[in-house]
């Protein structure tokens, strides 16, 4: 349910709310477009408002994208955007092969948090990162100073440059002011922030690390990343919650459409496991507390299911104009069709529970990506294993395809947690990796499906599918939405 508050004295009078199941949810709200309201409040509604003298109500316009045939996929070798290159962090490693192998095997990758004391908190688990080495990508001296988010997005970024052929050598030849980097973060230097804030508690100001403001925030990544490697196009973060490395494909596909850049090195980072980080999503309730068995905590569209895992890594992409890549020759992994974003302009933390943000977005990344909804049949979706966001997502995907018989709809989420900022890019290069290998990976812990879902969640098990058009979703706290269109390429 929606609350809109409008331009009426009753928008600004009638804004209490009562708890219900543990939900906060609007006494008075809207089904649909039309305002609901108990018997109770509508004395105190013609009490306060007379018809003949209440000024009108803004008219507030809503609704999905009417179905129209979709436009043309766009043929200009200048304007198609296609993927080149890809790399990550994850809690499988940093090789993309055996993260999708481990993926598609259907392992968790969820324990018991040991990078700190965690024993006092309410959650103890995570899909946290071990054993992660930067060697060859970061010096050793500034790989000591660095936030982790930072290191995470420098090897994930470095590695995809390599695997499209854009090495430092290479890169040195080419006009390094077309190629630019966009790789946003939800969090953050948190470590970096957190400590320099113990540091000023504990010890005074002047204990503060002159790296405390460099390395907490949002743009360093993007920053350091063109530091390292030259380039110097088109260079910042975005910072949209969870929702963060989809608007960051979204934003540099339209820099290479505009002309702006021939080169984008794209994607999401996230190191948010640290006591600051699960502390604050504990605070949140938004956590799963399922410490006896942490490998079946994250658990999308299960009855059974009690808040999101937390994750942790970095997934970048190359997106490149078709132009340029086969001009210098390089291997084409995939296409980028299209996306969009929107806002549920509803709840900081809680989807409209209607999904007409989500909608909305689907069907306007789809005209832009110039594909039909019946041309869609692979789903990565957002499901990060919330009581609310899960079915909402769902509602919303049931708007937009209207036979879903064809339709495979998994969550990476079951496997590796929610990687907040990062968790588009990572989701990205597993839609990709659908689409390369022709095997989508299971979504685990199935056992007790809700049943409003009655999308092919490939439960438990790997299933074989040949992807025409994949999207992936992504939504962040605020209300952000974004849908991204992926497929294979074709000359």
């Amino acid at each position: 349910m929606a609350s809109i508050a409008g331009t009426c004295p009753l928008g600004t009078l009638l804004r209490n709310n009562v708890s219900e199941n543990n939900r906060k949810m609007s006494v008075v709200h809207y089904e649909g477009l039309r305002l609901q309201m108990p018997s109770s409040l509508r004395t105190i509604q013609s009490h306060y408002i007379s018809a003949s003298s209440a000024p009108r109500c803004r008219t507030i316009k809503a609704m999905a994208s009417p179905t129209v045939a979709a436009p043309k996929r766009e043929k200009d070798p200048k304007k198609r955007v296609v993927i080149t290159g890809m790399g990550l962090v994850s809690v499988f490693g940093s090789d993309i092969d055996a993260f999708y192998n481990k993926l598609l095997e259907g392992e968790s990758g969820i324990s018991l948090i040991d990078r700190f004391d965690a024993s006092s908190f309410s959650v103890r688990f995570g899909g946290q990162i071990r054993d992660f080495s930067s060697e060859g990508y970061i010096d050793g001296k500034n790989d000591r100073r660095l936030d982790d988010c930072w290191r995470y997005c420098i090897v994930a970024g470095k590695r995809a440059l390599d695997e499209a052929n854009l090495g430092q050598q290479v890169l040195d030849t080419m006009d390094k002011t077309r190629i630019g980097v966009l790789v946003g973060t939800g969090m953050g230097g948190l470590t970096a922030f957190s400590s320099g804030v113990e540091a000023l508690i504990q010890k005074g100001y002047k204990k503060i690390t002159p790296f405390f403001i460099p390395y907490s925030i949002t743009n360093m990544g993007s920053a350091l990343l063109a530091i390292d490697t030259g380039l110097m196009g088109p260079n910042y973060s975005i910072s949209t919650a969870c929702a963060t490395a989809n608007y960051c494909f979204y934003a540099a596909a339209n820099h290479i459409r505009r002309g702006e850049a021939d080169i984008m090195v794209v994607g999401g980072t996230e190191a948010a496991i640290m006591p600051t980080g699960v502390g604050g999503f504990i605070a949140c309730r938004a956590l799963s507390q399922r410490n006896e068995d942490p490998k079946k905590a994250s658990r999308p569209w299960d009855k059974d299911r009690d808040g999101f895992v937390m994750g942790e890594g970095s997934g970048v992409l190359i997106m490149e104009s078709l132009e340029s890549a086969t001009k210098r020759g390089a291997r084409i992994i995939a296409e980028y069709l299209g996306g969009a974003v929107t806002c549920d302009a509803h709840h900081m933390t809680d989807p409209r529970s209607d999904g007409l943000g989500v909608s909305s977005c689907i069907t306007k990344s789809l005209e832009d990506a110039g594909v039909s909804p019946e041309e869609v049949n692979y789903v990565n979706a957002h499901a990060t294993s919330t009581l609310a966001g899960d079915l909402a997502e769902v509602n919303a995907i049931k708007k937009v395809f209207k036979d879903t018989s064809e339709l495979k709809m998994n969550a990476t989420k079951s496997m590796i947690g929610h990687g907040l900022g990062a968790a588009g890019g990572l989701e990205a290069i597993a839609t990709i990796k659908a689409i390369t290998t022709g095997w989508v990976h299971p979504t685990i812990n199935q056992d007790n499906l809700e049943p409003s879902v009655t999308i092919d969640t490939v439960p438990n098990v790997k299933k074989q599918h040949e992807v025409n058009v994949g999207i992936s979703n992504s939504f962040g706290f605020g209300g952000h939405n974004s849908v991204v269109v992926f497929a294979p390429f074709r000359p």
